[in-house]
């Protein structure tokens, strides 16, 4: 939303503070309507060398459910002209289990995206957030519910054409070409640290996370007197342990059991293992080296093996 000129403010007040001479990769999320060809040359000559563009479905019927503000049209032109531009390093995020989209729609969506050279896709399920506009129709009976069996279908259809085409199911709801992993999102999965400048946002040090004031006035007036005013959260060793569990089991990478030995003792490591024993048993999980990596059947349920790992 923020123009170029505010951009580049943005990243010359960054750059006398961080240094920018190790960076390869600066991503910025937009959605098609965002996006045009005077725009984008702007974006590139500021130093932004990836994309992630919000198109959700090249389906019309798709975008006028989810009450998108673009059009169909608008999602190849984006596309299109981001590439014109010379971005070649592009990210669009799918969304899957819309009741509007059947399986054949799905199967076009993907190869759709494959035909326009994409080397990066997050795809995510539909879920409704309870007193959100959709739940609210959904509830009165104006659209039809959430169809689990259908998620799961297009959820199999994805992983299958996925590698058909040469993607890597890298983690739970990401794609890619070889090598083109999100590094931002990677360091999130991994528990890298990071620093989130703004309101609302977050940031994380290995043992501790804030989080600015959600409030753009207040968030405004504390930088004004000096400071950013926010709150934190020391996280215990069990919140830490809990929370790689969860993240690294949603990666090809799986949970690293000698970093758990180095960071949390043997004896988590052997509570791991055993608890582990029935989901390698019944094929869900496997242990490759000194990780332990869900197979393509566990990832299905990521979730519920993950939190039955956890420290209690």
């Amino acid at each position: 939303m923020l123009s170029p000129t505010h951009l580049s403010r943005l990243f010359c007040g960054l750059s006398e503070l961080i240094d920018f001479s190790n960076l390869d990769e600066v991503t910025l999320e937009a959605n098609p309507d965002d996006l045009n060809p005077s725009k984008l040359a702007d974006l590139k000559a500021i130093g932004i060398n990836r994309l992630s563009i919000g198109i959700q479905s090249f389906l019309q019927q798709d975008l006028d459910f989810l009450s998108r503000t673009h059009n169909a049209l608008q999602v190849t032109s984006s596309i299109a002209e981001a590439k014109q531009a010379g971005f070649d390093n592009i990210s669009i995020d799918l969304i899957y289990g819309i009741p509007t989209l059947s399986i054949a729609g799905w199967e076009e969506n993907l190869r759709n995206a494959f035909l326009l050279g994409i080397n990066h896709i997050s795809a995510y399920s539909l879920t409704v957030e309870d007193k959100t506009p959709l739940d609210y129709l959904i509830k009165k009976g104006a659209l039809k519910p959430i169809d689990e069996d259908l998620s799961l279908a297009h959820y199999q259809l994805m992983t299958s054409l996925m590698s058909q085409y040469g993607f890597e199911q890298y983690e739970i709801s990401n794609f890619c070409r070889e090598g083109a992993y999100s590094k931002h999102n990677t360091a999130y999965w991994q528990g890298k640290h990071y620093l989130g400048v703004g309101p609302s946002a977050h940031s994380f040090n290995g043992v501790s996370r804030s989080w600015n004031v959600s409030n753009l006035n207040n968030y405004i007036d504390s930088v004004e007197k000096g400071s950013v005013s926010s709150e934190s959260e020391l996280l215990t060793a069990t919140t830490q342990l809990n929370e790689y569990i969860m993240t690294s089991l949603r990666t090809i990478w799986g949970c690293d059991l000698e970093s758990v030995r180095l960071r949390f003792g043997p004896d988590e490591v052997e509570r791991l293992l055993e608890h582990s024993k029935k989901f390698i048993q019944s094929g869900q999980m496997m242990k490759q080296d000194e990780k332990l990596i869900l197979t393509s059947k566990g990832r299905l349920f990521s979730d519920g093996i993950a939190a039955s790992l956890f420290v209690a």
